[in-house]
């Protein structure tokens, strides 16, 4: 009888819950504070606390909901997600360059939030019904097939930001997974590629001098998919090939990794001419920025600079609440959705930035700890997966601010402004509730 009153007192982490409403509190009193000048304040406030409840209702739905339910159902669960992605195509809604919202009467939906968790459900039912051959390329391969769809759809709407952080969480899952270093590497190389290409394209871009050299001019005009385009995927095999036969000629070597260099690097190029032709202008201005805030202060570098000179101007203590000259009188754009880091930092110092970070660490820490305690495997590859997606939203935004990573335009989760953001983040404390209450018993 001890016990089971042990047991049931213990359903519900009560830990990760307050923590949780910690940053919400702080990100809600930042979100007041850097909307003060703002037409809309009481539309982003009101709607911001209708989020905050419709996502606490989530989360104790899905906290009573057996988690379990959701590996029997996953292929409706991988449909759904591809579906009200795909739909954007037909009713969404276009801003800022991307058709990226269903735009509704009384509120706005961002599909791909809800459809990434889906996607992680996904991946670990996959990865709990293949554990055991997950070490082999073929499976590997099979699931990183299962991502294609989301990937391709987010990189059509573009989603340039959605993409990096899915990016890390797949392969973190597949990683702890077991999956080879050796394989893992190989498509890590085909992200890299799929990445450099655009990049130095987009360098050219940015400095038209650089295409007065003849070789760069060359290079450039192998995104327009032209005949030359067709030599230089040839010249790539061909290359593969000599190598192998003169390296061979000397001592017997497998020429199945000379043609999966030249796979890699052919598939890396034509993902990064696809990637190319899906930029937008102000995406080529943020890579801009991220290279040299100061080139362009007034225009794409403002947002950085500003939200860097409010956190340097809140010191080690800050200003105090509601005292952010920077934030309140609007110097900082999009204050209170990307640079919500730069109201806190402005008013709270730098002791509000360690307690963000502080409170973001603990809360990976208990979702950790769940994952430790997770009955099964595949409530343990749930956790990993939200564990990596936490993670990512942290060392983005935080690298973002600081200059390390191009604006990305990725919110701090519950701490920045966003309904769909706020509610998806709820759905996933509430399924992490569900592992964490259903590891004495799976009923």
């Amino acid at each position: 009888m001890m016990q089971s009153g042990t047991i049931k007192k213990k359903v519900f982490d009560w830990y990760l819950f307050y923590f949780v409403i910690a940053l919400v509190i702080i990100g809600s009193i930042a979100i007041i504070s850097s909307t003060y000048m703002l037409p809309a304040q009481s539309r982003i406030i009101r709607t911001h606390f209708i989020a905050l409840f419709i996502g606490i209702a989530f989360m104790s739905f899905f906290g009573i909901l057996n988690y379990q339910i959701f590996n029997d159902q996953w292929k409706y669960i991988y449909a759904l997600s591809i579906i009200v992605l795909a739909g954007l195509f037909i009713f969404g809604s276009v801003e800022k360059g991307a058709r990226s919202w269903y735009r509704l009467t009384f509120f706005s939906i961002q599909p791909s939030e809800f459809a990434r968790i889906g996607l992680i459900l996904t991946m670990s039912s996959f990865l709990e019904r293949n554990l055991n051959r997950i070490s082999e390329f073929f499976y590997l391969f099979l699931g990183l097939l299962i991502t294609f769809p989301f990937m391709f759809l987010m990189l059509k709407q573009p989603d340039f930001s959605g993409i990096l952080i899915t990016i890390p969480v797949i392969f973190s899952m597949f990683y702890v997974a077991g999956a080879s270093s050796f394989h893992v590497s190989i498509f890590l190389s085909y992200v890299f590629l799929s990445s450099l290409f655009p990049l130095l394209w987009t360098a050219i871009v940015l400095n038209p001098s650089l295409s007065d050299n003849f070789f760069i001019s060359i290079f450039f005009e192998l995104a327009d998919l032209g005949w030359n385009t067709l030599i230089f995927i040839i010249l790539i095999a061909f290359l593969s090939f000599a190598t192998w036969k003169v390296l061979n000629y000397f001592k017997r070597i497998s020429g199945f990794y000379f043609a999966g260099f030249a796979v890699v690097l052919i598939a890396g190029f034509l993902t990064g001419v696809f990637i190319k032709h899906q930029i937008k202008s102000y995406q080529y201005k943020r890579v801009q920025v991220f290279l040299d805030p100061a080139k362009d202060p007034k225009g794409a570098g403002y947002n950085l600079l500003q939200a860097r000179i409010a956190i340097g101007s809140g010191g080690f203590t800050g200003k105090g609440i509601f005292s952010g000259t920077q934030s309140r009188l609007g110097f900082v754009p999009e204050r209170h959705t990307d640079f919500i880091l730069s109201v806190v930092g402005e008013e709270l110092g730098f002791v509000g930035i360690f307690l963000v970070m502080g409170l973001y660490a603990i809360i990976m820490y208990r979702i950790k700890t769940i994952s430790d305690l997770a009955r099964d495997n595949y409530g343990y590859f749930i956790c990993v997966g939200f564990f990596s997606l936490f993670f990512s939203y942290f060392l983005i935004n935080f690298g973002m601010i600081l200059g390390f990573l191009p604006v990305a335009g990725v919110p701090l989760p519950l701490l920045s402004y966003g309904g769909s953001n706020m509610v998806s983040i709820f759905i996933i404390i509430g399924l992490l509730q569900s592992v964490y209450s259903r590891r004495y018993s799976i009923t």
